[in-house]
């Protein structure tokens, strides 16, 4: 072999050390095995270096490769008699992490958290998880079937009621008695809602019958309304007055705006509606003595 005679200008290259590789020549660990001494250090956990199968465990299902497997390991495998599994992945250390049934005291095995009480609340099912109230206004609402429609609006008249500032009552048109103050209304939509249509609801209509009084004239006749009968008066009542009052802008969102400031109008006592129930309630007090006229 010829070698290059080195010239004065060039360094010798080193000789190779047998004592061992030298500083730059040492193998980088892996990425998980980096993480896994990062973790180590600062106290934070890094990810389980020894995840995976073991070797053993795989030359055991295949018998050709045993015999070209190391002296050792054959060894081992003419040792083990059972040939249970070692679990050197994290399986061991999950299934220790499970809570047993016993431990959460459970009566019903299967089930990790406690069965609810029965009967079942009617908000429970699907078909009747909305509060009555926002569910007969929407169906007022509705027009020409488009139920989506309404959910959007009524969604948009309680998203008002809610991030309106408190409203103020007028002493002479009270609210239902039992009401909380005026400033916790916004706090809970549907209640305001709810307390808006209930105090301006009538408790009886009016209904003519012909032929009572004789000559074939009619009588007025008071007549008691249940819980929905009055509920939907009021909201007819309140959806006439939107209709009637002029438009100031157009938009999607503007019919649900103004059927919310009626809302509001109704609890501070500005609305028509509260004319329109006092006249009822005028005319059916005047009316009671016609409940025991007899047919002549």
């Amino acid at each position: 072999m010829l070698s290059r005679p080195i010239t004065s200008d060039e360094k010798p290259l080193p000789k190779k050390d047998e004592s061992g590789p030298g500083p730059n020549q040492d193998q980088l660990p892996h990425v998980s095995e980096e993480a896994a001494a990062t973790g180590k250090i600062t106290g934070e956990g890094g990810p389980e270096v020894e995840q995976g199968t073991p070797v053993q465990e795989v030359l055991q299902r295949d018998e050709q490769s045993q015999e070209k497997a190391p002296k050792v390991m054959q060894d081992e495998f003419k040792s083990t008699s059972g040939g249970s599994r070692s679990f050197s992945t994290s399986a061991r250390a999950q299934q220790e992490a499970m809570i047993s049934f016993e431990d959460m005291g459970l009566e019903t095995a299967g089930h990790n958290f406690e069965l609810p009480a029965l009967p079942l609340p009617s908000r429970m099912h699907m078909k009747h998880r909305y509060d009555p109230i926002v569910k007969q206004v929407t169906n007022l609402l509705m027009r020409d079937g488009k139920l989506s429609v309404a959910q959007r609006n009524m969604a948009m008249i309680l998203n008002f009621l809610r991030t309106a500032s408190p409203p103020i009552v007028n002493p002479n048109r009270p609210l239902l008695p039992g009401a909380p103050p005026a400033s916790h209304l916004p706090l809970n939509p549907v209640l305001y809602l709810t307390l808006a249509i209930d105090s301006v609801a009538p408790l009886m209509r009016i209904r003519a019958q012909k032929g009572l009084a004789g000559g074939g004239a009619a009588l007025q006749i008071p007549m008691p309304l249940g819980l929905r009968q009055r509920r939907r008066q009021a909201v007819m009542w309140i959806l006439d007055v939107v209709s009637k009052k002029p438009s100031r802008s157009s938009g999607r969102s503007r019919f649900a705006q103004r059927v919310a400031e009626e809302l509001v109008a109704v609890v501070e006592g500005r609305s028509a509606v509260w004319e329109r129930r006092g006249a009822v309630h005028k005319q059916g007090v005047g009316a009671r003595a016609n409940l025991n006229h007899r047919r002549r």
